[in-house]
Protein backbone atom coordinates (compact mmCIF):
# COMPACT_ATOMS: atom_id res chain seq x y z
CA UNK A 1 0.00 0.00 0.00
CA UNK A 2 1.13 3.03 -0.76
CA UNK A 3 1.09 6.15 1.18
CA UNK A 4 0.14 9.43 -0.81
CA UNK A 5 0.89 13.01 1.56
CA UNK A 6 -1.14 16.05 0.19
CA UNK A 7 -2.50 19.13 1.68
CA UNK A 8 -6.34 19.00 2.02
CA UNK A 9 -7.32 21.75 0.03
CA UNK A 10 -9.96 20.73 -2.55
CA UNK A 11 -7.60 21.30 -5.42
CA UNK A 12 -4.13 19.47 -3.82
CA UNK A 13 -7.02 16.56 -3.47
CA UNK A 14 -8.00 16.35 -6.58
CA UNK A 15 -3.91 15.97 -7.68
CA UNK A 16 -3.56 13.64 -4.87
CA UNK A 17 -6.26 11.40 -6.12
CA UNK A 18 -5.42 11.61 -9.67
CA UNK A 19 -1.52 10.27 -8.75
CA UNK A 20 -3.31 8.09 -6.85
CA UNK A 21 -5.60 6.92 -9.89
CA UNK A 22 -2.71 6.61 -12.40
CA UNK A 23 -0.72 4.37 -10.33
CA UNK A 24 -3.63 2.27 -9.42
CA UNK A 25 -3.78 2.09 -13.08
CA UNK A 26 -0.56 0.45 -13.06
CA UNK A 27 -1.12 -2.15 -10.35
CA UNK A 28 -0.40 -0.22 -6.96
CA UNK A 29 -2.79 0.28 -4.10
CA UNK A 30 -2.61 3.71 -2.88
CA UNK A 31 -4.11 5.37 0.28
CA UNK A 32 -4.34 9.23 0.85
CA UNK A 33 -2.93 10.65 3.98
CA UNK A 34 -4.03 14.47 4.41
CA UNK A 35 -1.52 16.52 6.59
CA UNK A 36 -2.08 20.12 7.62
CA UNK A 37 0.85 22.82 6.48
CA UNK A 38 2.19 25.93 7.90
CA UNK A 39 0.58 28.00 4.93
CA UNK A 40 -2.59 26.21 5.26
CA UNK A 41 -2.30 27.36 8.71
CA UNK A 42 -2.18 31.37 8.02
CA UNK A 43 -4.46 32.62 5.87
CA UNK A 44 -5.14 35.98 7.09
CA UNK A 45 -1.71 37.45 6.07
CA UNK A 46 -0.46 38.29 1.94
CA UNK A 47 2.12 35.17 0.75
CA UNK A 48 4.41 37.59 -0.10
CA UNK A 49 5.03 38.82 3.82
CA UNK A 50 4.53 35.37 5.18
CA UNK A 51 8.59 35.20 3.61
CA UNK A 52 8.93 31.52 4.48
CA UNK A 53 10.11 29.01 2.17
CA UNK A 54 8.79 25.60 2.11
CA UNK A 55 5.40 26.94 3.15
CA UNK A 56 3.13 24.74 1.60
CA UNK A 57 5.37 21.28 1.80
CA UNK A 58 7.31 21.64 4.84
CA UNK A 59 5.26 18.95 7.04
CA UNK A 60 4.67 16.83 3.85
CA UNK A 61 7.86 16.58 3.59
CA UNK A 62 8.67 15.31 7.15
CA UNK A 63 6.28 12.99 6.89
CA UNK A 64 8.34 11.77 3.90
CA UNK A 65 11.36 11.79 6.12
CA UNK A 66 9.94 9.87 8.56
CA UNK A 67 8.61 7.05 7.00
CA UNK A 68 4.54 7.87 7.54
CA UNK A 69 4.22 8.58 3.29
CA UNK A 70 5.87 6.96 0.42
CA UNK A 71 5.18 10.01 -1.90
CA UNK A 72 3.91 13.57 -1.88
CA UNK A 73 2.23 15.49 -4.18
CA UNK A 74 2.55 18.78 -4.93
CA UNK A 75 2.06 21.88 -7.12
CA UNK A 76 5.26 22.51 -8.69
CA UNK A 77 5.38 26.22 -8.05
CA UNK A 78 4.97 25.47 -4.05
CA UNK A 79 8.04 23.37 -4.04
CA UNK A 80 11.57 25.00 -3.28
CA UNK A 81 14.34 24.45 -5.53
CA UNK A 82 16.51 23.44 -3.16
CA UNK A 83 15.10 20.26 -1.47
CA UNK A 84 15.96 18.61 1.74
CA UNK A 85 18.49 15.96 2.08
CA UNK A 86 17.47 13.19 1.76
CA UNK A 87 14.35 13.99 -0.75
CA UNK A 88 14.41 13.86 -4.87
CA UNK A 89 11.88 15.21 -7.38
CA UNK A 90 10.71 11.96 -8.77
CA UNK A 91 8.42 12.24 -11.59
CA UNK A 92 6.69 15.45 -12.93
CA UNK A 93 3.60 14.59 -14.62
CA UNK A 94 2.19 15.72 -17.91
CA UNK A 95 1.83 19.81 -17.66
CA UNK A 96 -2.07 21.55 -17.43
CA UNK A 97 -2.15 25.06 -19.12
CA UNK A 98 0.52 27.09 -17.46
CA UNK A 99 -1.28 30.26 -17.50
CA UNK A 100 -2.91 33.19 -15.22
CA UNK A 101 -6.71 33.30 -15.73
CA UNK A 102 -8.95 36.11 -15.21
CA UNK A 103 -12.38 35.21 -13.63
CA UNK A 104 -14.98 37.96 -13.27
CA UNK A 105 -14.05 40.68 -15.99
CA UNK A 106 -11.80 40.68 -18.73
CA UNK A 107 -8.47 42.92 -18.35
CA UNK A 108 -9.53 45.86 -20.72
CA UNK A 109 -13.18 45.45 -19.77
CA UNK A 110 -12.16 46.45 -16.38
CA UNK A 111 -13.30 49.78 -15.46
CA UNK A 112 -10.77 52.20 -13.66
CA UNK A 113 -10.45 51.90 -10.08
CA UNK A 114 -11.89 49.06 -9.66
CA UNK A 115 -10.82 45.93 -7.26
CA UNK A 116 -8.97 43.22 -8.78
CA UNK A 117 -7.71 40.22 -6.27
CA UNK A 118 -4.75 37.92 -6.01
CA UNK A 119 -2.69 36.62 -3.87
CA UNK A 120 0.39 36.62 -5.61
CA UNK A 121 3.30 39.53 -6.00
CA UNK A 122 4.22 38.43 -9.27
CA UNK A 123 1.02 38.63 -10.38
CA UNK A 124 0.10 41.69 -9.32
CA UNK A 125 3.44 43.33 -10.31
CA UNK A 126 2.53 42.43 -13.80
CA UNK A 127 -0.97 43.50 -13.30
CA UNK A 128 -0.12 47.29 -12.22
CA UNK A 129 2.22 47.42 -15.23
CA UNK A 130 -0.61 46.41 -17.72
CA UNK A 131 -3.05 48.61 -15.43
CA UNK A 132 -2.18 50.44 -13.69
CA UNK A 133 -5.35 52.39 -12.82
CA UNK A 134 -6.67 49.41 -11.35
CA UNK A 135 -6.86 48.97 -7.17
CA UNK A 136 -4.86 45.63 -6.44
CA UNK A 137 -5.70 44.12 -2.75
CA UNK A 138 -4.58 40.36 -1.59
CA UNK A 139 -7.10 37.66 -1.62
CA UNK A 140 -6.61 34.63 -0.09
CA UNK A 141 -7.72 31.37 0.79
CA UNK A 142 -8.38 28.32 -1.54
CA UNK A 143 -10.28 28.25 -5.09
CA UNK A 144 -13.73 28.14 -3.18
CA UNK A 145 -13.04 30.71 -0.91
CA UNK A 146 -11.63 32.64 -3.27
CA UNK A 147 -14.58 32.19 -5.99
CA UNK A 148 -17.23 33.19 -3.27
CA UNK A 149 -15.26 36.50 -2.35
CA UNK A 150 -15.71 37.26 -6.15
CA UNK A 151 -18.97 35.97 -6.16
CA UNK A 152 -19.83 38.51 -3.31
CA UNK A 153 -18.93 41.35 -4.89
CA UNK A 154 -15.58 41.90 -2.81
CA UNK A 155 -13.91 41.91 -6.60
CA UNK A 156 -14.89 42.68 -9.61
CA UNK A 157 -11.87 40.25 -10.96
CA UNK A 158 -9.55 37.56 -9.27
CA UNK A 159 -6.69 36.16 -10.87
CA UNK A 160 -6.04 32.16 -10.08
CA UNK A 161 -4.14 29.92 -12.11
CA UNK A 162 -5.98 28.55 -15.42
CA UNK A 163 -5.08 24.82 -14.49
CA UNK A 164 -6.40 24.69 -10.70
CA UNK A 165 -9.77 26.40 -12.64
CA UNK A 166 -9.74 23.64 -15.83
CA UNK A 167 -8.75 20.68 -12.78
CA UNK A 168 -11.42 21.54 -10.48
CA UNK A 169 -13.86 21.25 -13.13
CA UNK A 170 -14.39 24.90 -13.47
CA UNK A 171 -12.95 26.56 -16.42
CA UNK A 172 -16.47 27.89 -17.57
CA UNK A 173 -16.01 30.41 -14.78
CA UNK A 174 -12.52 31.89 -16.98
CA UNK A 175 -13.58 34.93 -18.41
CA UNK A 176 -9.52 35.35 -20.01
CA UNK A 177 -6.83 33.63 -20.36
CA UNK A 178 -3.64 35.79 -20.48
CA UNK A 179 -0.78 35.04 -22.40
CA UNK A 180 2.52 34.39 -20.77
CA UNK A 181 3.96 37.24 -23.23
CA UNK A 182 1.35 39.70 -20.92
CA UNK A 183 1.51 37.83 -17.66
CA UNK A 184 4.07 35.33 -17.06
CA UNK A 185 3.98 32.67 -15.47
CA UNK A 186 5.15 31.32 -11.87
CA UNK A 187 7.94 28.67 -12.33
CA UNK A 188 6.41 25.45 -12.65
CA UNK A 189 2.94 26.54 -12.98
CA UNK A 190 0.53 23.92 -14.16
CA UNK A 191 2.84 21.07 -13.15
CA UNK A 192 2.49 18.45 -10.48
CA UNK A 193 5.60 17.39 -8.40
CA UNK A 194 5.74 13.86 -7.03
CA UNK A 195 8.31 14.27 -4.16
CA UNK A 196 10.09 10.81 -2.84
CA UNK A 197 13.04 9.41 -1.07
CA UNK A 198 16.06 8.53 -3.59
CA UNK A 199 15.35 5.25 -3.77
CA UNK A 200 12.17 2.58 -2.37
CA UNK A 201 8.79 1.69 -3.50
CA UNK A 202 7.81 5.37 -3.65
CA UNK A 203 10.08 6.41 -5.56
CA UNK A 204 10.21 3.47 -8.13
CA UNK A 205 6.22 3.30 -8.65
CA UNK A 206 6.35 6.82 -10.01
CA UNK A 207 8.88 6.83 -12.44
CA UNK A 208 6.14 5.86 -15.23
CA UNK A 209 4.63 8.96 -14.94
CA UNK A 210 7.61 11.38 -15.25
CA UNK A 211 7.06 13.29 -18.49
CA UNK A 212 10.40 14.35 -20.95
CA UNK A 213 9.42 16.92 -22.07
CA UNK A 214 7.63 18.98 -18.95
CA UNK A 215 10.80 17.73 -16.91
CA UNK A 216 12.74 19.68 -19.04
CA UNK A 217 10.93 23.14 -19.09
CA UNK A 218 10.25 22.91 -15.45
CA UNK A 219 13.96 22.07 -14.99
CA UNK A 220 14.55 25.67 -16.92
CA UNK A 221 12.39 27.20 -15.10
CA UNK A 222 13.58 26.30 -11.58
CA UNK A 223 17.19 26.54 -12.63
CA UNK A 224 16.37 30.12 -13.55
CA UNK A 225 14.43 30.41 -10.13
CA UNK A 226 17.92 28.84 -8.46
CA UNK A 227 20.11 31.34 -10.10
CA UNK A 228 17.97 34.32 -8.82
CA UNK A 229 17.49 32.92 -5.10
CA UNK A 230 13.98 33.23 -5.25
CA UNK A 231 11.23 31.89 -3.45
CA UNK A 232 7.40 30.81 -4.76
CA UNK A 233 6.26 34.35 -3.70
CA UNK A 234 8.73 36.25 -5.06
CA UNK A 235 7.73 38.93 -8.70
CA UNK A 236 9.84 36.42 -10.86
CA UNK A 237 8.14 34.50 -13.88
CA UNK A 238 9.42 32.06 -16.50
CA UNK A 239 7.72 29.87 -18.85
CA UNK A 240 9.75 26.68 -20.92
CA UNK A 241 8.29 25.00 -23.51
CA UNK A 242 9.75 21.79 -25.85
CA UNK A 243 9.73 22.55 -29.60
CA UNK A 244 11.22 20.93 -32.56
CA UNK A 245 13.47 19.20 -30.44
CA UNK A 246 14.48 22.66 -28.62
CA UNK A 247 14.26 24.10 -25.46
CA UNK A 248 12.33 27.71 -25.61
CA UNK A 249 12.42 30.15 -21.98
CA UNK A 250 11.39 33.52 -21.23
CA UNK A 251 11.31 34.83 -17.98
CA UNK A 252 10.72 38.77 -16.14
CA UNK A 253 11.70 40.00 -12.71
CA UNK A 254 9.02 42.31 -11.51
CA UNK A 255 9.13 45.76 -9.36
CA UNK A 256 5.87 45.06 -7.08
CA UNK A 257 4.48 48.41 -7.83
CA UNK A 258 5.04 47.41 -11.73
CA UNK A 259 7.24 50.31 -12.40
CA UNK A 260 10.09 48.74 -14.15
CA UNK A 261 10.09 44.85 -15.31
CA UNK A 262 13.17 43.38 -17.02
CA UNK A 263 12.47 40.52 -19.65
CA UNK A 264 14.67 37.88 -21.19
CA UNK A 265 14.67 34.71 -23.24
CA UNK A 266 16.77 32.04 -24.05
CA UNK A 267 16.81 29.16 -26.14
CA UNK A 268 18.98 25.65 -26.20
CA UNK A 269 18.96 22.02 -26.04
CA UNK A 270 17.02 20.26 -24.46
CA UNK A 271 19.18 18.34 -22.59
CA UNK A 272 21.08 21.53 -20.95
CA UNK A 273 17.35 22.46 -19.45
CA UNK A 274 18.95 23.11 -16.31
CA UNK A 275 22.20 25.57 -17.55
CA UNK A 276 19.98 27.32 -19.47
CA UNK A 277 17.50 28.45 -16.86
CA UNK A 278 20.55 29.38 -14.23
CA UNK A 279 22.52 31.54 -17.55
CA UNK A 280 18.64 33.16 -18.48
CA UNK A 281 18.75 33.84 -14.60
CA UNK A 282 22.33 35.16 -14.60
CA UNK A 283 21.80 37.38 -17.46
CA UNK A 284 18.19 38.56 -15.63
CA UNK A 285 20.66 39.89 -12.75
CA UNK A 286 23.18 41.45 -14.67
CA UNK A 287 20.60 43.73 -16.43
CA UNK A 288 18.80 45.02 -12.92
CA UNK A 289 17.39 42.43 -11.51
CA UNK A 290 19.30 41.85 -8.89
CA UNK A 291 18.87 45.70 -7.36
CA UNK A 292 15.17 44.85 -7.68
CA UNK A 293 14.92 41.44 -5.44
CA UNK A 294 17.55 42.91 -3.27
CA UNK A 295 14.36 45.87 -2.57
CA UNK A 296 11.83 42.81 -2.17
CA UNK A 297 13.91 40.59 0.27
CA UNK A 298 14.88 43.85 2.00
Amino acid sequence: MLVIASRGSQLALWQANWVSAQLTALGHECRIEIIKTTGDKITDVPLSKVGTKGLFTKEIEEALLDGRADLAVHSLKDLPTDLPEGLVLAAVPEREDPRDAVVGERLDELSEGTKVGTSSLRRSAQLRRLRPDLVIESVRGNVDTRLRKLDEGQYNAILLAAAGLKRLGLADRIAEILDPDRMCPAVGQGALAIETLPSGPGFEAVQALDHHATRAAVTAERGLLSSLGGGCQVPIGAHAQVADGRLRIHAIVAAPDGAELIRAEAEGPIADAEELGRALGADLLERGARRILNAVYA
